[in-house]
């Protein structure tokens, strides 16, 4: 089901469109079943639709919709309008719970889990909370092909720590520290051409900017049809 759903989300060219219920639980089903790249690929997409398109058009709140201005900057004629609104915003819980990696273990925090993961788009990731007896923080922050996790755990409670290598620890109150060693993943580029794989291309950021030049070169018109219309499925070539 999980690879299935990394399926689904590569053929949509990691351009999100779920409503109300699934997009606070796309991320981390992702993840969860061994597709953080595909998550990482999903939350840092700048096309309409996605998180970071609202951003890029001037967006300081979450809106209703995720097309809520249009690309051209002008606001979207269809109902359900709202420029702050929580609808799409239930990401930020994965991004609090998953990727910086504080959650409560036990009811208001008196244990606490520190587990993050890593994505390979980000660089670092903090978060803190304030629970009933201080301040929880957490985060990471990579050093070339080392990263250093941290966690602050708050007077007369407890963490129970995974980290990414699969070490845990249990800890007490106070400042902790922990460095693990990973590299960013790397993969070889072959000769892009008709005959490469639909999937390859838009798991390259840098083949699908090369295609996408292409046919823009040729035809603004067509280009915007194919960048919306391509169903990125495995199995498809590329002509």
């Amino acid at each position: 089901m999980g690879d299935r759903l990394r399926d689904l989300v590569r053929a949509a060219g990691y351009r999100i469109a779920t409503g109300f219920v699934g997009t606070p639980i796309v991320c981390e089903a992702l993840t969860a079943t061994g597709h953080a790249a595909a998550a990482s690929r999903l939350l840092t997409q700048t096309e309409c639709p996605s998180w970071l398109y609202a951003v890029k058009m001037g967006a300081t709140t979450v809106w209703e919709r995720w097309d809520s201005m249009l690309e051209d900057g002008s606001i979207n004629p269809g109902q359900m309008t709202s420029f702050n609104h929580y609808a799409l915003g239930g990401v930020a819980d994965w991004l609090h719970r998953g990727v910086a990696g504080l959650a409560p273990l036990e009811p208001a925090y008196r244990v606490i889990r520190i587990a993050p993961t890593l994505l390979d788009d980000l660089d670092d990731a903090s978060v803190w909370h304030e629970t009933p007896y201080g301040r929880a923080e957490a985060g990471w922050r990579r050093d070339g092909d080392d990263v250093t996790f941290h966690a602050r755990i708050p007077p007369n409670t407890r963490a129970d720590v995974e980290l990414p290598s699969g070490a845990s620890h249990d800890v007490g109150s106070g400042a902790h520290t922990w460095v693990e060693h990973h590299p960013r993943p790397s993969s070889p580029r072959s000769p892009l051409s008709l005959g490469s794989g639909l999937d390859t291309v838009i798991d390259d950021r840098t083949a699908y900017q090369a295609v996408l030049d292409a046919v823009r070169g040729i035809d603004e018109v067509r280009a915007e049809t194919f960048r919306r219309t391509t169903r990125w499925w495995r199995g498809r070539e590329l002509r």
